[in-house]
């Protein structure tokens, strides 16, 4: 008589928004697909990002405000990896704690999504005063700094809820990520993809970033078979140009970056909070470069005044002494 082994359960971390949940299930079909002698088990949690829904983001701090509780859970043991949206997972990461993969990218486009009074306007066709909510300082500014004549009011809350404040007339228009309207299945929403030109996106928007414990051979095994190489070569160039510049949800840093026969181009962009001042350059190399791209357009943009913004943007963010 023979005793099978018990099935290896991996534990996944996940946040509980609808998003999170739909990337994480995705997460978890693909590795059973690859590893289908194990059981791959999504375990939920809600985040300080999930849970201060009343304040701007920039306001409360950026430091893994949705990622924190995830990571915590790892460190413990209580799960064996988390699935991130890789645009809120900061470039610094906890001791113990590292990106073990970056799935294949979706379109990192922000798009505009209009109140039904609005369809016959393009962003740069909408009247004098028109609203338009985003909670990205990244966006606003950039905004701004294309359409001064238009309003902007700060929006919080999951997908859903933002299209209902959109649809009661809360706001004339909102901007969202192309890549999460496509996932929940709102892609019919999308009015106009916001060209790089006009709004570059934020570092790793449109991928998955999957962490996990350094030294876990075994969880590391199982991840990479969802690494997109082409994907994990753009956003490391990105992350590595935010974290040359330690940005993060209180500075507007946008990129983009595009890749052709071996060769990356990364585009940057740092902006005031006012978008009165936007200093944007480019650089390209072979993607075996890619984190030396970062660090260069860092300080390229750095020279041109990216310095002086951060260090207003920095000043203005610390609390005053009591």
């Amino acid at each position: 008589m023979s005793v099978s082994s018990p099935t290896r359960v991996i534990r996944i971390g996940s946040r509980k928004s609808q998003l999170a949940l739909v990337q994480t299930h995705w997460v978890q079909g693909e590795l059973q697909k690859h590893f289908p002698e194990c059981e791959f088990e999504v375990c939920t949690m809600s985040t300080q990002g999930d849970n201060i829904l009343d304040v701007a983001l920039a306001k409360i701090g950026d430091k893994g405000l949705f990622t924190k509780e995830l990571e915590v859970s790892m460190l413990r043991k209580e799960t064996d990896l988390a699935v991130h949206s890789l645009k809120d997972l900061p470039t610094n990461l906890p001791e113990g704690l590292c990106l073990g993969a970056v799935t294949e990218r979706v379109d990192p486009a922000d798009a505009l999504v209009v109140h039904e009074n609005f369809t016959d306007y393009q962003l740069d066709t909408l009247p004098e005063g028109a609203v338009i909510g985003t909670s990205s300082l990244r966006r606003l500014a950039q905004l701004r700094y294309n359409y001064p004549h238009l309003e902007f009011k700060d929006i919080r809350g999951n997908l859903n809820t933002r299209l209902q404040k959109l649809d009661a007339g809360e706001y004339d228009g909102i901007i969202l990520a192309v890549a999460g309207l496509q996932r929940l299945g709102f892609g019919d929403r999308i009015h106009q993809v916001i060209p790089a030109d006009i709004s570059l996106h934020a570092v790793g928007q449109g991928a998955l970033g999957i962490e996990c414990r350094e030294g876990d051979e075994e969880i590391m095994a199982f991840i990479k078979a969802l690494e997109h190489e082409p994907s994990a070569h753009r956003c490391t160039a990105e992350r590595s140009f935010l974290h040359e510049l330690e940005g993060g949800c209180q500075v507007p840093i946008g990129v983009n970056t595009t890749l052709n026969d071996g060769q990356l181009t990364l585009v940057g962009m740092v902006a005031s909070l006012d978008g009165k001042r936007l200093i944007k350059d480019t650089v390209s190399g072979p993607i075996a470069s890619a984190t030396q791209l970062g660090i260069d357009l860092a300080q390229k943009v750095r020279e041109q005044g990216a310095q002086e913004i951060l260090e207003e943007i920095f000043a203005a963010a610390r609390p005053s002494d009591l």
